[in-house]
């Protein structure tokens, strides 16, 4: 393993809370219902709206549910899913890395989200970096993919700076919107 602060996967047991992965700075786990109250905060900033979509998650209830449907589900169908990132020395949650499976894609791939607040600290290029060697020593996938608004330009950055390199424009259903593809491979 390139980064020596990856720990290796533990396994979903008894639903209780599972620790992905950890970096210097960083705890990667899984999303629990628990997280409901931070979850409701960042589907409704302004920067995730504009460049992620909006949920329509507007309750704790609503954030309950997508927890369950979305994160959860991603786990146990596919062994990988978005992950909560929390300071290592506060459990402070501060975002959200990790891998999503869309039908729309042939490969998994890498999405990122941070509260504002933690911007320009590092974190989730820190984060993403420990996400992707996961993917690569724990997951084994050979390539993942990246998709981005046209006008992401922060989420692009960062993805040159953890390996990936534009690859074109694609229309994604279900509004047909066109993104920009990035690909990293080899892993």
């Amino acid at each position: 393993m390139r980064n020596s602060n990856l720990l290796r996967s533990f396994r979903l047991a008894n639903r209780k809370l599972v620790k992905i992965l950890e970096t210097e700075r960083l705890i990667l786990r899984l999303v629990k219902e628990r997280d409901a109250e931070f979850v409701l905060d960042l589907l409704n900033q302004p920067s995730f709206i504009e460049f992620i979509g909006d949920r329509g998650v507007r309750t704790l209830e609503e954030a309950r549910n997508y927890i369950q449907t979305r994160f959860t589900k991603s786990y146990e169908d596919n062994g990988h899913s978005l992950y909560l990132v929390e300071l290592k020395e506060s459990s402070t949650p501060i975002g959200l890395c990790g891998f999503v499976k869309r039908d729309t894609l042939p490969d998994p791939d890498i999405g990122f989200a941070f509260l504002p607040q933690f911007g320009g600290k590092g974190y989730a290029v820190e984060a993403a970096r420990g996400v992707m060697e996961y993917g690569r020593d724990v997951l084994k996938f050979e390539r993942v993919l990246a998709i981005t608004t046209q006008n992401n330009e922060s989420s692009g950055r960062l993805l040159d700076k953890i390996g990936f390199e534009f690859e074109r424009l694609i229309e994604m259903p279900p509004d047909n919107e066109i993104l920009k593809l990035f690909l990293a491979e080899p892993l």
